[in-house]
């Protein structure tokens, strides 16, 4: 190969690495999880994901491939067709609203939104669960799992901010 195929290469990768990203989570679905005091609590990665690209590069991720994602993580984690569907293109439409009101970006605005998409996409995704579909659930579980994931949204926004600097500087280089 040469260098400028390598760099095409690594430019495409750069450019699709939010896509690649959301199906790698999609069909692994990977959750980091932990026991502590008899309760399984996780961080849910997919959500941070989808909540920063279609807030800052919307033109990554299309609602389709999104609504695709979610079918799959459905399958992959044995829930009900369409749950993760439903919160995935409800967490893009609060993004999408976010985005279209902010003047200047600001990662403490962010943030706070982002904390209020969490607990509207976990109230839904409970109420669906338990009151449709007869899931086991329990609210206090998935509410601290979400606070989890409000957590550790920052530190993935910045490793964020880096990939797009990269890929900024890559289509500045061509």
């Amino acid at each position: 190969m040469t260098k400028s195929n390598i760099r095409k290469v690594y430019h495409n990768i750069i450019h699709t690495f939010p896509l690649i990203l959301l199906f790698v989570l999609a069909f692994t679905g990977f959750d980091l999880s932990f026991f502590l005091f008899g309760n399984n609590y996780y961080f849910n990665f997919i959500y941070a994901v989808i909540f920063y690209w279609v807030l800052k590069k919307p033109d990554r991720l299309g609602y389709g491939l999104i609504f695709l994602a979610g079918i799959i993580n459905d399958v992959v984690q044995n829930f009900p067709i369409g749950i993760s569907s439903i919160n995935y293109l409800l967490l893009c439409s609060i993004a999408a609203f976010l985005r279209t009101r902010t003047l200047m970006p600001n990662l403490l605005y962010d943030w706070i939104f982002y904390l209020i998409a969490i607990l509207i996409i976990s109230s839904v995704n409970y109420i669906t669960l338990t009151l449709i579909f007869e899931y086991p659930i329990k609210y206090g579980t998935l509410m601290f799992s979400a606070f989890i994931t409000f957590l550790i949204y920052p530190i993935l926004s910045k490793l964020f901010d880096r990939i797009i600097l990269i890929d900024l500087r890559e289509d500045s280089a061509k």
